[in-house]
């Protein structure tokens, strides 16, 4: 077999040894080269054409963003970014999600990160699967949004919401127990491209949707905060990150924190979120799209639509089956034309449980056409 090739992007000479060393003793990687900053990297990606790029965020001359977007434009090449977990670091994480890179791991120190180590099985797990990637779907991926510009997006819903402000009212009133009238629900589990895919989906869905939007990213704590914040700008609906014991109401898409479980509760005043960090990780995931599905199906009066998107691995699979066995669901994988990593979807499609398969951009039509069928 054939080794994929890797170029290793960081400004500290200690970080490119210690990755390089990481991923060579891979039996399907081969570091072809390194850079010192972007300017570098992209003088590299044209001469040597890697299969996959690792990329730091923060360096001098041309930042991981800028190296980012410019690669994405002329060589779109599959890159996994490391990032600080700082706050700052995180929104330039969910940026460089939106800019093209297909997964992030999340430096368990500084900038010099001295204990990489930790995380040596993440950063060549997720190499090695971004080296897999078709670049056609990489490019299929951006043809979605080409006419989507972020910062034109963003300036757009915040104008809506602000001119929205007179006509306001509170997503809840404890006291109008509004969540007891919840008849619908969706679901929406996705792992690696989630950020992009959730994007292309969120942002097309008016906020008169009759039904709140729970959403599993398999992402680490100190991460889901930023993309909620990111996709909430750029939505009509309300984004947020989902907190413990409040109640879902339609209109609002709520995001399983990094490193807890989301889950459906019931109480005297209709359905709440529950968030659970004592049950282990599943399939080597907290949150977990099988254990949000599992805690849906013991409310049978409610209609669950459940979307399944890109992702590695079959999380999803086992919920969905039992969610289907007790519950009216209808289930939608996306398509592998439009998927990143094609392994989540098209686990349910192979077991019989998706209704219907359908590409990226149809997602949204899909979901509004079946609440309102």
């Amino acid at each position: 077999m054939q080794r994929k090739k890797v170029l290793v992007v960081d400004d500290s000479a200690f970080m490119r040894k210690l990755i390089s060393d990481m991923l060579s003793n891979h039996p399907s990687l081969t570091v072809v080269a390194t850079a010192r900053n972007g300017q570098d990297a992209l003088a590299k990606v044209e001469q040597l054409c890697p299969d996959v790029i690792t990329m730091d965020i923060e360096m001098p001359v041309m930042d991981g963003l800028e190296a980012l977007q410019q690669i994405m434009k002329t060589t779109p090449t599959p890159i996994v970014m490391l990032s600080s977990t700082t706050e700052i670091g995180a929104k330039n994480t969910m940026l460089a999600m939106e800019y093209g890179a297909v997964d992030f791991v999340a430096k368990p120190g500084g900038p010099i990160s001295l204990n990489l180590s930790d995380v040596e099985a993440e950063i060549v797990k997720k190499v090695v699967q971004a080296s897999t990637i078709k670049v056609a779907t990489l490019t299929k991926k951006r043809e979605v949004q080409k006419n989507s510009s972020p910062q034109f997006n963003m300036n757009v819903r915040q104008q809506r919401k602000q001119s929205m402000k007179q006509d306001f009212q509170p997503f809840y009133d404890s006291g109008k127990k509004m969540s007891k009238q919840l008849t619908s629900f969706v679901i929406i589990g996705t792992s690696t491209g989630g950020p992009r895919a959730l994007q292309a989906v969120l942002t097309e869905l008016p906020k008169s949707i009759p039904a709140p939007i729970l959403v599993v990213q398999h992402m680490p704590p100190g991460f889901t905060k930023s993309l909620a914040q990111r996709l909430d700008g750029l939505s009509e609906i309300h984004v947020k990150e989902a907190e413990d014991g409040e109640p879902f109401v339609n209109g609002t898409a709520y995001i399983a924190p990094g490193g807890k479980h989301l889950t459906i509760d019931a109480s005297s005043n209709g359905y709440n979120v529950r968030l659970d960090e004592i049950e282990p990780p599943r399939k080597g995931h907290r949150p977990a799209v099988d254990v949000l599905l599992e805690s849906a199906s013991n409310f049978p009066a409610i209609q669950f639509l459940s979307v399944i998107m890109t992702g590695m691995g079959h999380d999803g699979k086992e919920g969905l089956q039992t969610l289907k066995a007790s519950c009216n669901t209808i289930a939608i994988a996306e398509s592998e034309r439009t998927s990143i990593v094609y392994g989540m979807p098209k686990a349910i499609r192979d077991a019989g449980l998706a209704d219907q398969v359908v590409d990226l951009e149809e997602i949204p039509t899909v979901i509004m056409n079946s609440l309102h069928s």
